[in-house]
Protein backbone atom coordinates (compact mmCIF):
# COMPACT_ATOMS: atom_id res chain seq x y z
CA UNK A 1 0.00 0.00 0.00
CA UNK A 2 3.25 2.93 -0.59
CA UNK A 3 4.27 3.85 -3.08
CA UNK A 4 3.24 7.07 -4.45
CA UNK A 5 0.08 6.71 -3.22
CA UNK A 6 -2.06 4.42 -0.96
CA UNK A 7 -4.37 2.87 -2.64
CA UNK A 8 -6.36 1.52 0.25
CA UNK A 9 -6.55 1.20 3.86
CA UNK A 10 -8.37 -1.55 5.93
CA UNK A 11 -7.31 -1.47 9.21
CA UNK A 12 -5.44 1.53 11.33
CA UNK A 13 -3.49 1.73 14.14
CA UNK A 14 -2.95 4.17 16.57
CA UNK A 15 0.22 4.98 18.38
CA UNK A 16 -0.72 7.79 21.30
CA UNK A 17 0.57 9.98 23.60
CA UNK A 18 -1.24 10.19 27.21
CA UNK A 19 -2.36 13.70 26.90
CA UNK A 20 -3.73 13.04 23.57
CA UNK A 21 -7.46 12.00 24.60
CA UNK A 22 -9.53 14.27 22.48
CA UNK A 23 -7.91 13.35 19.50
CA UNK A 24 -8.06 9.83 20.12
CA UNK A 25 -11.94 10.14 20.41
CA UNK A 26 -12.27 11.91 17.31
CA UNK A 27 -9.85 9.02 15.65
CA UNK A 28 -12.42 6.52 17.19
CA UNK A 29 -15.58 8.68 15.89
CA UNK A 30 -14.19 8.66 12.12
CA UNK A 31 -13.20 5.15 11.92
CA UNK A 32 -16.46 3.81 13.29
CA UNK A 33 -18.38 6.56 10.58
CA UNK A 34 -15.97 4.95 8.04
CA UNK A 35 -16.09 1.41 8.74
CA UNK A 36 -12.50 1.16 9.11
CA UNK A 37 -10.94 -1.55 12.14
CA UNK A 38 -8.97 0.62 14.75
CA UNK A 39 -6.45 -0.76 17.25
CA UNK A 40 -5.01 1.64 19.80
CA UNK A 41 -1.63 1.18 21.28
CA UNK A 42 -0.09 2.48 24.17
CA UNK A 43 3.54 4.63 24.14
CA UNK A 44 5.18 1.67 26.15
CA UNK A 45 3.72 -1.49 24.15
CA UNK A 46 4.62 -3.31 21.23
CA UNK A 47 1.96 -3.31 17.94
CA UNK A 48 2.25 -7.00 18.73
CA UNK A 49 -1.17 -8.56 17.93
CA UNK A 50 -2.91 -5.18 16.88
CA UNK A 51 -0.44 -5.73 13.16
CA UNK A 52 -2.02 -8.42 10.43
CA UNK A 53 -0.17 -9.24 7.90
CA UNK A 54 -1.48 -8.88 4.62
CA UNK A 55 -4.02 -6.40 5.85
CA UNK A 56 -3.64 -2.88 3.87
CA UNK A 57 -3.01 -1.12 7.30
CA UNK A 58 -1.62 2.86 7.92
CA UNK A 59 -0.12 3.69 10.88
CA UNK A 60 -0.91 6.66 12.80
CA UNK A 61 0.50 8.52 16.04
CA UNK A 62 -1.00 10.96 18.00
CA UNK A 63 1.60 13.25 19.91
CA UNK A 64 4.48 15.46 18.80
CA UNK A 65 7.93 14.40 17.47
CA UNK A 66 8.80 11.74 20.17
CA UNK A 67 5.41 10.37 19.42
CA UNK A 68 6.18 9.97 15.98
CA UNK A 69 9.86 8.34 16.60
CA UNK A 70 8.13 5.93 18.83
CA UNK A 71 5.88 5.13 15.59
CA UNK A 72 8.78 4.93 13.43
CA UNK A 73 10.53 2.26 15.66
CA UNK A 74 6.73 0.11 15.44
CA UNK A 75 5.80 1.32 11.82
CA UNK A 76 9.43 1.17 10.07
CA UNK A 77 10.46 -2.44 10.57
CA UNK A 78 6.58 -3.90 9.31
CA UNK A 79 6.80 -1.95 6.19
CA UNK A 80 3.58 0.12 7.82
CA UNK A 81 3.45 3.77 6.27
CA UNK A 82 2.16 6.37 9.10
CA UNK A 83 0.27 9.55 9.54
CA UNK A 84 1.24 12.32 12.22
CA UNK A 85 -1.74 14.02 13.81
CA UNK A 86 0.45 16.80 16.08
CA UNK A 87 -0.61 17.02 19.48
CA UNK A 88 2.45 18.32 21.25
CA UNK A 89 4.21 21.42 20.14
CA UNK A 90 7.73 22.18 18.16
CA UNK A 91 6.53 19.10 15.30
CA UNK A 92 8.07 18.69 12.15
CA UNK A 93 7.26 15.30 11.61
CA UNK A 94 3.66 15.31 13.08
CA UNK A 95 2.59 17.52 10.66
CA UNK A 96 -1.46 17.24 10.33
CA UNK A 97 -3.56 19.38 12.86
CA UNK A 98 -6.08 17.91 15.21
CA UNK A 99 -8.47 20.17 13.95
CA UNK A 100 -7.94 18.64 10.31
CA UNK A 101 -7.91 14.89 11.63
CA UNK A 102 -11.30 13.93 9.91
CA UNK A 103 -10.73 15.63 6.70
CA UNK A 104 -7.08 14.47 6.62
CA UNK A 105 -8.44 10.91 6.85
CA UNK A 106 -10.84 10.75 4.28
CA UNK A 107 -8.34 12.06 1.80
CA UNK A 108 -6.67 9.23 2.62
CA UNK A 109 -8.70 6.49 2.58
CA UNK A 110 -9.90 8.18 -0.89
CA UNK A 111 -6.58 7.48 -2.20
CA UNK A 112 -5.28 10.42 -2.43
CA UNK A 113 -2.77 10.98 0.27
CA UNK A 114 0.82 10.68 -1.14
CA UNK A 115 4.07 8.48 1.02
CA UNK A 116 7.35 9.77 1.15
CA UNK A 117 10.34 7.41 1.55
CA UNK A 118 12.30 8.94 4.62
CA UNK A 119 16.13 7.54 5.30
CA UNK A 120 16.93 5.90 8.29
CA UNK A 121 20.34 4.91 9.70
CA UNK A 122 21.73 1.76 10.78
CA UNK A 123 23.96 1.42 13.93
CA UNK A 124 26.39 -1.09 14.93
CA UNK A 125 28.94 -1.77 18.14
CA UNK A 126 29.15 -4.00 20.64
CA UNK A 127 26.29 -4.81 22.26
CA UNK A 128 24.43 -2.37 20.10
CA UNK A 129 22.11 -3.00 16.73
CA UNK A 130 19.66 -0.22 16.09
CA UNK A 131 18.18 2.03 13.57
CA UNK A 132 17.01 5.43 13.87
CA UNK A 133 15.53 7.85 11.91
CA UNK A 134 17.33 10.96 13.28
CA UNK A 135 20.70 10.37 14.00
CA UNK A 136 23.37 8.68 15.79
CA UNK A 137 25.31 10.62 18.34
CA UNK A 138 28.90 9.66 19.68
CA UNK A 139 29.62 12.32 22.85
CA UNK A 140 31.86 11.98 25.76
CA UNK A 141 31.07 10.19 28.97
CA UNK A 142 31.40 13.19 31.76
CA UNK A 143 34.55 12.63 34.26
CA UNK A 144 34.05 11.25 37.41
CA UNK A 145 36.99 13.79 38.62
CA UNK A 146 36.17 16.94 37.37
CA UNK A 147 39.59 17.99 36.82
CA UNK A 148 39.95 14.99 34.56
CA UNK A 149 40.11 15.26 30.33
CA UNK A 150 36.51 16.42 29.21
CA UNK A 151 36.50 15.97 25.54
CA UNK A 152 36.34 13.26 23.55
CA UNK A 153 38.39 12.00 20.45
CA UNK A 154 36.77 10.08 17.13
CA UNK A 155 38.92 8.55 14.35
CA UNK A 156 36.28 8.52 11.04
CA UNK A 157 36.75 6.64 8.82
CA UNK A 158 33.87 6.76 4.71
CA UNK A 159 33.91 3.34 2.67
CA UNK A 160 37.41 2.97 4.63
CA UNK A 161 39.12 6.56 3.52
CA UNK A 162 40.35 8.08 6.76
CA UNK A 163 38.44 11.86 7.40
CA UNK A 164 40.31 12.79 10.18
CA UNK A 165 40.22 12.85 13.82
CA UNK A 166 37.09 14.66 15.29
CA UNK A 167 38.15 16.16 19.03
CA UNK A 168 35.40 17.91 21.13
CA UNK A 169 31.87 16.91 22.55
CA UNK A 170 31.57 14.07 20.06
CA UNK A 171 30.12 13.80 16.26
CA UNK A 172 26.42 13.52 14.99
CA UNK A 173 25.80 11.38 11.92
CA UNK A 174 22.22 12.80 10.76
CA UNK A 175 19.45 12.17 8.43
CA UNK A 176 17.66 14.30 6.10
CA UNK A 177 14.83 14.51 8.65
CA UNK A 178 17.36 14.41 11.71
CA UNK A 179 18.72 17.91 10.23
CA UNK A 180 16.91 19.93 12.52
CA UNK A 181 17.27 18.17 15.47
CA UNK A 182 20.42 18.37 17.40
CA UNK A 183 22.46 18.52 13.60
CA UNK A 184 20.82 22.00 13.60
CA UNK A 185 21.74 23.29 16.84
CA UNK A 186 25.57 22.24 15.94
CA UNK A 187 25.73 24.18 13.17
CA UNK A 188 24.40 21.49 10.43
CA UNK A 189 22.20 22.21 7.00
CA UNK A 190 18.94 21.51 6.92
CA UNK A 191 17.84 19.32 4.62
CA UNK A 192 14.63 19.21 2.58
CA UNK A 193 13.81 15.22 4.16
CA UNK A 194 11.16 13.78 1.50
CA UNK A 195 12.84 11.17 -0.84
CA UNK A 196 16.34 12.56 0.21
CA UNK A 197 18.95 9.45 0.57
CA UNK A 198 22.18 10.96 1.99
CA UNK A 199 23.68 11.30 5.52
CA UNK A 200 25.85 14.13 7.38
CA UNK A 201 27.83 13.92 9.55
CA UNK A 202 28.59 17.05 12.14
CA UNK A 203 31.22 17.94 14.65
CA UNK A 204 29.58 19.10 17.94
CA UNK A 205 31.22 21.70 19.86
CA UNK A 206 34.69 21.04 18.16
CA UNK A 207 37.65 22.37 18.69
CA UNK A 208 38.30 23.44 15.70
CA UNK A 209 37.18 26.61 13.98
CA UNK A 210 38.11 25.09 10.26
CA UNK A 211 36.15 21.86 10.76
CA UNK A 212 32.39 21.50 8.94
CA UNK A 213 29.78 19.46 8.51
CA UNK A 214 30.50 16.68 5.79
CA UNK A 215 26.92 14.73 3.63
CA UNK A 216 27.90 11.62 2.03
CA UNK A 217 25.92 8.89 0.08
CA UNK A 218 23.52 6.84 2.21
CA UNK A 219 25.25 3.53 1.64
CA UNK A 220 28.10 5.10 2.62
CA UNK A 221 30.09 2.73 5.20
CA UNK A 222 31.43 5.03 8.29
CA UNK A 223 33.67 3.89 10.83
CA UNK A 224 33.85 5.79 13.64
CA UNK A 225 37.03 4.39 16.45
CA UNK A 226 36.56 5.58 19.91
CA UNK A 227 39.55 6.99 21.76
CA UNK A 228 38.49 6.83 25.16
CA UNK A 229 34.87 6.16 26.91
CA UNK A 230 32.17 7.73 24.56
CA UNK A 231 28.37 6.91 24.78
CA UNK A 232 26.23 6.33 21.68
CA UNK A 233 22.86 7.62 21.48
CA UNK A 234 20.65 6.31 18.57
CA UNK A 235 17.17 9.31 18.36
CA UNK A 236 18.23 10.92 21.72
CA UNK A 237 18.57 7.97 23.48
CA UNK A 238 16.15 5.77 22.19
CA UNK A 239 19.25 2.97 22.10
CA UNK A 240 22.31 3.84 24.05
CA UNK A 241 25.08 1.97 25.06
CA UNK A 242 28.64 3.39 27.06
CA UNK A 243 31.58 2.18 24.70
CA UNK A 244 34.94 1.24 25.66
CA UNK A 245 38.29 3.05 24.34
CA UNK A 246 39.36 1.73 20.72
CA UNK A 247 35.43 0.57 20.16
CA UNK A 248 34.33 0.52 16.25
CA UNK A 249 31.16 1.69 15.29
CA UNK A 250 29.84 1.14 11.90
CA UNK A 251 26.98 3.92 11.10
CA UNK A 252 25.41 3.60 7.41
CA UNK A 253 21.99 4.13 5.91
CA UNK A 254 19.46 1.82 6.63
CA UNK A 255 18.00 -0.26 4.00
CA UNK A 256 14.37 0.00 4.91
CA UNK A 257 13.06 3.33 4.77
CA UNK A 258 10.04 4.92 6.74
CA UNK A 259 7.22 5.64 4.78
CA UNK A 260 5.62 8.85 6.25
CA UNK A 261 2.18 10.06 4.53
CA UNK A 262 1.61 12.80 3.55
CA UNK A 263 -1.85 15.20 2.82
CA UNK A 264 -2.38 18.49 1.66
CA UNK A 265 -3.57 19.02 5.11
CA UNK A 266 -0.26 18.82 6.72
CA UNK A 267 1.98 22.11 7.26
CA UNK A 268 4.44 22.15 4.37
CA UNK A 269 8.28 21.69 5.66
CA UNK A 270 9.81 25.19 4.79
CA UNK A 271 6.18 26.66 6.61
CA UNK A 272 6.94 24.58 9.71
CA UNK A 273 10.85 25.47 9.54
CA UNK A 274 9.22 29.30 9.54
CA UNK A 275 6.70 29.32 12.25
CA UNK A 276 8.83 26.66 14.58
CA UNK A 277 12.26 27.72 14.04
CA UNK A 278 11.80 31.51 12.89
CA UNK A 279 13.07 30.68 9.73
CA UNK A 280 13.98 34.44 8.31
CA UNK A 281 13.87 34.67 4.59
CA UNK A 282 10.41 35.02 3.64
CA UNK A 283 6.90 36.75 4.85
CA UNK A 284 4.60 34.87 3.30
CA UNK A 285 3.80 31.57 3.11
CA UNK A 286 3.72 31.41 -0.42
CA UNK A 287 5.77 34.48 -1.52
CA UNK A 288 5.41 36.40 -4.92
CA UNK A 289 4.12 32.96 -6.63
CA UNK A 290 3.04 36.10 -9.73
CA UNK A 291 6.61 36.14 -10.47
CA UNK A 292 6.27 32.73 -11.26
CA UNK A 293 3.21 32.88 -12.79
CA UNK A 294 4.15 35.85 -15.11
CA UNK A 295 7.07 33.77 -16.39
CA UNK A 296 4.94 30.85 -17.94
CA UNK A 297 2.06 33.04 -19.03
CA UNK A 298 1.01 32.01 -22.32
CA UNK A 299 3.80 29.01 -22.20
CA UNK A 300 2.14 25.85 -23.27
CA UNK A 301 1.29 23.54 -20.35
CA UNK A 302 2.44 20.13 -20.64
CA UNK A 303 -0.54 17.50 -20.38
CA UNK A 304 -0.56 14.90 -18.03
CA UNK A 305 0.70 12.36 -20.56
CA UNK A 306 3.76 14.52 -21.19
CA UNK A 307 4.48 14.99 -17.94
CA UNK A 308 4.58 11.13 -17.90
CA UNK A 309 6.98 10.82 -20.56
CA UNK A 310 9.13 13.48 -18.86
CA UNK A 311 9.30 11.66 -15.40
CA UNK A 312 9.94 8.42 -18.23
CA UNK A 313 13.14 10.06 -19.99
CA UNK A 314 14.95 10.72 -17.10
CA UNK A 315 14.31 7.32 -15.92
CA UNK A 316 15.62 5.69 -18.84
CA UNK A 317 18.80 8.66 -18.48
CA UNK A 318 19.45 7.74 -15.03
CA UNK A 319 19.17 3.95 -15.46
CA UNK A 320 21.96 4.65 -18.83
CA UNK A 321 24.39 5.84 -16.31
CA UNK A 322 24.66 2.53 -13.67
CA UNK A 323 24.11 0.17 -16.52
CA UNK A 324 27.56 1.92 -18.37
CA UNK A 325 29.21 1.74 -15.15
CA UNK A 326 28.47 -2.22 -14.94
CA UNK A 327 30.26 -2.70 -18.37
CA UNK A 328 33.37 -0.77 -17.06
CA UNK A 329 35.56 -0.39 -20.13
CA UNK A 330 32.58 -1.66 -23.19
CA UNK A 331 32.10 1.95 -24.22
CA UNK A 332 30.30 1.01 -26.96
CA UNK A 333 27.77 -1.12 -25.63
CA UNK A 334 24.08 -0.35 -27.18
CA UNK A 335 21.18 0.73 -24.87
CA UNK A 336 17.60 0.74 -26.39
CA UNK A 337 14.54 2.13 -24.73
CA UNK A 338 11.25 3.54 -26.41
CA UNK A 339 13.01 6.98 -25.83
CA UNK A 340 14.68 7.72 -29.16
CA UNK A 341 16.22 10.55 -28.19
CA UNK A 342 18.65 8.75 -25.78
CA UNK A 343 19.29 5.41 -27.88
CA UNK A 344 22.73 4.70 -28.29
CA UNK A 345 24.15 2.48 -30.52
CA UNK A 346 27.49 0.86 -29.86
CA UNK A 347 28.99 -2.34 -31.82
CA UNK A 348 30.03 -4.47 -29.03
CA UNK A 349 27.01 -8.08 -29.36
CA UNK A 350 25.77 -6.99 -26.34
CA UNK A 351 22.05 -4.47 -25.74
CA UNK A 352 20.62 -3.17 -23.08
CA UNK A 353 17.10 -2.59 -23.05
CA UNK A 354 14.79 0.04 -20.75
CA UNK A 355 11.34 0.34 -20.35
CA UNK A 356 11.76 3.48 -17.27
CA UNK A 357 7.97 3.01 -17.45
CA UNK A 358 6.18 0.08 -18.98
CA UNK A 359 2.13 1.07 -18.50
CA UNK A 360 2.55 4.87 -18.42
CA UNK A 361 -1.05 5.45 -18.68
CA UNK A 362 -1.32 3.81 -15.97
CA UNK A 363 1.18 5.77 -14.22
CA UNK A 364 -0.44 8.73 -15.58
CA UNK A 365 -3.51 8.17 -13.69
CA UNK A 366 -2.25 7.15 -10.65
CA UNK A 367 -2.64 3.40 -11.12
CA UNK A 368 -0.23 1.33 -9.37
CA UNK A 369 0.03 -1.20 -12.24
CA UNK A 370 3.41 -0.33 -13.99
CA UNK A 371 6.99 -1.25 -13.63
CA UNK A 372 10.40 -0.67 -14.55
CA UNK A 373 11.88 -3.12 -17.16
CA UNK A 374 15.70 -3.54 -17.89
CA UNK A 375 17.08 -6.54 -19.92
CA UNK A 376 20.58 -7.74 -21.00
CA UNK A 377 20.27 -8.93 -24.81
CA UNK A 378 23.55 -10.90 -26.24
CA UNK A 379 22.95 -10.31 -30.41
CA UNK A 380 19.41 -10.49 -29.98
CA UNK A 381 18.63 -12.95 -27.44
CA UNK A 382 17.80 -11.55 -23.97
CA UNK A 383 19.80 -13.19 -21.48
CA UNK A 384 18.79 -11.26 -18.38
CA UNK A 385 15.70 -9.26 -16.98
CA UNK A 386 14.84 -7.52 -13.75
CA UNK A 387 11.19 -5.95 -13.48
CA UNK A 388 10.59 -3.74 -10.46
CA UNK A 389 7.21 -2.96 -9.65
CA UNK A 390 7.34 0.59 -7.42
CA UNK A 391 3.97 1.00 -5.86
CA UNK A 392 4.42 -3.18 -4.57
CA UNK A 393 8.41 -3.05 -3.87
CA UNK A 394 8.73 -6.13 -5.75
CA UNK A 395 11.19 -7.26 -7.85
CA UNK A 396 11.26 -9.89 -10.56
CA UNK A 397 14.53 -10.92 -11.99
CA UNK A 398 15.94 -14.20 -13.98
CA UNK A 399 18.54 -14.83 -15.67
CA UNK A 400 18.46 -16.91 -19.24
CA UNK A 401 19.07 -21.01 -18.24
CA UNK A 402 18.49 -20.41 -14.76
CA UNK A 403 15.85 -19.86 -12.08
CA UNK A 404 13.17 -17.21 -12.30
CA UNK A 405 13.13 -15.48 -8.69
CA UNK A 406 10.23 -12.84 -7.05
CA UNK A 407 12.33 -10.90 -4.07
CA UNK A 408 14.83 -13.41 -4.12
CA UNK A 409 11.96 -16.37 -3.96
CA UNK A 410 11.93 -18.80 -6.55
CA UNK A 411 9.08 -18.93 -8.98
CA UNK A 412 7.34 -21.17 -11.47
CA UNK A 413 4.41 -21.43 -13.66
CA UNK A 414 1.22 -23.02 -12.95
CA UNK A 415 0.68 -26.82 -13.95
CA UNK A 416 -3.25 -26.38 -14.57
CA UNK A 417 -3.95 -27.88 -18.24
CA UNK A 418 -7.93 -27.01 -18.69
CA UNK A 419 -9.06 -23.71 -20.21
CA UNK A 420 -11.79 -23.93 -17.73
CA UNK A 421 -9.49 -23.72 -14.53
CA UNK A 422 -7.70 -20.58 -16.06
CA UNK A 423 -6.80 -17.11 -15.64
CA UNK A 424 -5.74 -15.11 -18.58
CA UNK A 425 -4.42 -11.68 -19.05
CA UNK A 426 -4.51 -9.57 -21.77
CA UNK A 427 -3.16 -6.26 -23.27
CA UNK A 428 -4.22 -4.33 -25.96
CA UNK A 429 -7.25 -5.81 -27.47
CA UNK A 430 -8.21 -3.55 -30.12
CA UNK A 431 -11.70 -4.89 -31.05
CA UNK A 432 -12.36 -6.89 -27.72
CA UNK A 433 -12.28 -10.31 -30.12
CA UNK A 434 -9.93 -11.86 -27.46
CA UNK A 435 -11.94 -10.85 -24.36
CA UNK A 436 -15.08 -11.72 -25.99
CA UNK A 437 -14.23 -15.04 -26.90
CA UNK A 438 -12.96 -16.18 -23.27
CA UNK A 439 -15.48 -13.89 -21.26
CA UNK A 440 -18.64 -12.81 -22.28
CA UNK A 441 -21.81 -11.75 -21.71
CA UNK A 442 -25.64 -13.43 -22.99
CA UNK A 443 -28.66 -11.66 -21.70
CA UNK A 444 -26.64 -9.49 -19.57
CA UNK A 445 -25.99 -12.39 -17.86
CA UNK A 446 -22.06 -13.09 -17.20
CA UNK A 447 -20.78 -16.16 -18.39
CA UNK A 448 -17.16 -17.50 -18.53
CA UNK A 449 -17.03 -18.67 -21.87
CA UNK A 450 -13.88 -21.00 -22.01
CA UNK A 451 -11.94 -19.58 -18.94
CA UNK A 452 -12.54 -18.75 -14.99
CA UNK A 453 -11.65 -15.00 -16.76
CA UNK A 454 -9.63 -12.54 -18.22
CA UNK A 455 -7.90 -9.54 -16.77
CA UNK A 456 -6.08 -6.15 -18.58
CA UNK A 457 -3.57 -4.97 -16.25
CA UNK A 458 -2.19 -2.03 -19.26
CA UNK A 459 1.56 -3.63 -18.67
CA UNK A 460 2.83 -6.18 -20.86
CA UNK A 461 5.93 -6.28 -18.45
CA UNK A 462 3.98 -7.55 -15.57
CA UNK A 463 1.73 -9.71 -17.64
CA UNK A 464 4.60 -11.72 -18.24
CA UNK A 465 5.64 -11.38 -14.63
CA UNK A 466 2.49 -12.54 -13.17
CA UNK A 467 2.58 -15.78 -15.78
CA UNK A 468 5.61 -16.42 -14.30
CA UNK A 469 4.87 -16.25 -10.50
CA UNK A 470 1.66 -18.23 -11.29
CA UNK A 471 -0.70 -15.23 -10.48
CA UNK A 472 -2.06 -16.15 -13.71
CA UNK A 473 -2.13 -19.37 -16.48
CA UNK A 474 -1.85 -17.46 -20.14
CA UNK A 475 -1.56 -14.31 -21.17
CA UNK A 476 -2.15 -12.64 -24.71
CA UNK A 477 -0.58 -9.42 -26.25
CA UNK A 478 -1.88 -8.27 -29.66
CA UNK A 479 1.05 -6.14 -30.37
CA UNK A 480 4.20 -6.01 -28.67
CA UNK A 481 7.31 -3.93 -28.96
CA UNK A 482 11.00 -4.91 -27.53
CA UNK A 483 11.68 -2.99 -24.56
CA UNK A 484 7.90 -3.52 -22.99
CA UNK A 485 8.76 -7.57 -22.97
CA UNK A 486 12.36 -8.09 -23.46
CA UNK A 487 12.97 -8.41 -19.54
CA UNK A 488 9.42 -10.43 -19.39
CA UNK A 489 10.54 -13.23 -21.29
CA UNK A 490 13.90 -13.86 -19.98
CA UNK A 491 11.98 -14.06 -16.20
CA UNK A 492 8.97 -16.06 -17.85
CA UNK A 493 10.93 -18.40 -19.78
CA UNK A 494 12.98 -19.05 -16.84
CA UNK A 495 9.35 -19.87 -14.93
CA UNK A 496 8.72 -22.58 -17.28
CA UNK A 497 6.45 -20.46 -19.62
CA UNK A 498 5.95 -20.92 -23.14
CA UNK A 499 6.37 -17.74 -25.07
CA UNK A 500 5.65 -17.67 -28.80
CA UNK A 501 4.76 -15.28 -31.47
CA UNK A 502 1.39 -16.76 -33.05
CA UNK A 503 2.75 -20.54 -33.30
CA UNK A 504 6.58 -20.00 -33.16
CA UNK A 505 8.84 -19.21 -30.73
CA UNK A 506 8.80 -15.44 -30.33
CA UNK A 507 11.99 -13.65 -31.33
CA UNK A 508 12.63 -10.06 -30.27
CA UNK A 509 13.19 -7.61 -33.26
CA UNK A 510 13.57 -4.30 -33.34
CA UNK A 511 12.70 -3.22 -36.84
CA UNK A 512 9.70 -5.72 -37.48
CA UNK A 513 7.59 -4.41 -40.19
CA UNK A 514 4.16 -5.98 -39.01
CA UNK A 515 2.54 -5.91 -35.59
CA UNK A 516 4.14 -8.41 -33.35
CA UNK A 517 1.64 -10.96 -31.38
CA UNK A 518 2.60 -12.78 -28.73
CA UNK A 519 0.86 -15.87 -27.00
CA UNK A 520 2.29 -16.99 -23.48
CA UNK A 521 1.39 -19.85 -21.44
CA UNK A 522 2.16 -22.13 -18.50
CA UNK A 523 2.91 -24.89 -20.94
CA UNK A 524 0.68 -27.60 -20.76
CA UNK A 525 -2.34 -24.67 -21.97
CA UNK A 526 -0.85 -23.77 -25.29
CA UNK A 527 -2.30 -26.14 -27.87
CA UNK A 528 -5.64 -24.99 -26.44
CA UNK A 529 -5.29 -21.42 -26.25
CA UNK A 530 -3.60 -21.04 -29.97
CA UNK A 531 -6.55 -23.82 -31.30
CA UNK A 532 -8.78 -21.67 -29.82
CA UNK A 533 -7.10 -18.40 -31.28
CA UNK A 534 -7.29 -19.86 -34.36
CA UNK A 535 -10.66 -20.63 -34.50
CA UNK A 536 -11.39 -17.18 -33.26
CA UNK A 537 -9.48 -15.67 -36.38
CA UNK A 538 -6.64 -13.65 -33.94
CA UNK A 539 -3.98 -15.55 -35.16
Amino acid sequence: MHGRRLATTEKLIAVASPDSDEPLSRLRAWADDAGVALSVVALDDDVGDAYEPGAPTLGVTLGGDGTFLEGVKRFAPLGIPQLGINAGSVSFLARVEVDDLEAAMDEVLCGRATVDRRQQVRVEASGVDATGINDVMLQRVPPENPFDRKVTQLEVFADGEYVGQYEGTGIAVATPTGSTGIALSAGGPVHLPADNHTLQIVPLHTHSMGVRPLVVAAETELEVVTRGRASLLVDGGRAYKVLGDESVVRITGAEQCAHVVRTSYDDQFMTALTGKLNWGLRDEADGPRDLLDSRTAGAHEPSIRERARDVAIEAARSVGDPLRELHGRVEDVTYKTDKADIVTEGSAPYTWVIDPIDGTGNFTHGNPNYAVSIALLDEDTPVMGVVSVPETDEIFHAIEGGDAYADGVRITTTDRDELAESMLLTGYDPDGEFLAHYYHETRGVRSLGETRGVRSLGSAALNLCYLASGSADALWEYDTHPWDVAAGLVIARAAGARITDDDEPYVVEFDADERKPLLGSNGPLHPALYAHLERSGLT
